[in-house]
């Protein structure tokens, strides 16, 4: 557990290795989603996998969650642990944040993977204070939580994602004394979007080789705005990642995994 710009961060750490990944990951998510990551490079590099705020084991404030607040929680938790410059690896929100962690922080970021995200929104920031925004999460509000059993919430799952959403959101799930709920803040979930807005303007600004991989069935990122994105960014290598429609490295490792090992490989070259 790390305390971070006024907030406390559970974190998976190797502890072990001369150069770093950070892993940061999407909305609804926890570290434990980089499990098969770890596993697959703990003994080459040091790996940092936090829950973010309003996520897992860490702290849930009324707070904003703007893409520069939880970028500064990572840029804090990269310093007190000093392991700078870090290989960022971001999904989804993650991305979002991983991208701003990039442009304003460049000095602690060797390289970045932006992984199924896209940074058109809003133009402007919603400046509703955080203690005014309901708690209600639009996607799961009408799941029946807390679930009476662990079946009961595994059945709901399956029927609702494809079997990679389903050990996303399993990951989240613990046992309370009224049943089995997930551990990140419905509050949070709704304050991250709240506070969402348009990025684009940030890919300009970084500097360092970024990996820029779409779902080719993506629901969250169309091509034509991947399109848009890739010529912004200095430094750019694509790829589109083919039966996956958002979880590339958990949809099909078999075609993400290669392509992320030449990615490292050229930095090491480099």
């Amino acid at each position: 557990m790390a305390k971070v710009n006024g907030v406390n961060l559970f974190c998976h750490d190797t502890v072990s290795g001369d150069q770093t990944i950070l892993c940061l990951h999407g909305r609804w998510g926890r570290g434990e989603t980089w499990t098969d990551l770890m596993s697959r490079y703990r003994d080459r590099y040091r790996i940092i996998a936090p829950d973010q705020r309003g996520h897992g084991l860490s702290d849930k404030p009324i707070a904003r969650y703007a893409g520069e607040d939880m970028a500064t929680d990572a840029y804090e938790l990269v310093r007190q642990l000093g392991c700078a410059p870090v290989i960022v690896v971001g999904h989804s929100m993650g991305a979002r944040i991983g991208a701003y962690l990039t442009a304003l922080y460049p000095q602690v970021v060797r390289a970045f993977a932006l992984l199924d995200c896209g940074a058109v929104g809003s133009a402007a920031r919603s400046e509703i204070p955080p203690e005014q925004i309901p708690p209600i999460d639009e996607l799961t509000r009408d799941w029946h939580t807390p679930y009476p059993t662990y079946d009961a919430a595994l059945q709901d799952l399956q029927q609702r994602l494809r079997a990679t959403g389903v050990r996303y959101f399993l990951d989240s799930l613990y046992e309370t004394v009224d049943g089995y709920d997930f551990l990140f803040s419905r509050y949070s979930i709704a304050a991250i979007k709240e506070y969402a807005q348009d990025w684009c303007h940030l890919l300009p600004q970084i500097q360092c080789p970024v990996l820029f991989v779409r779902a080719a069935e993506s629901w969250a990122l169309a091509r034509e705005e991947a399109d848009k994105m890739k010529p912004l960014i200095k430094d750019c290598t694509y790829l589109e990642v083919s039966n996956s429609d958002h979880m590339v490295y958990a949809d099909n490792p078999a075609e993400f995994y290669p392509p992320f090992d030449r990615f490292l490989q050229r930095l090491n070259d480099g």
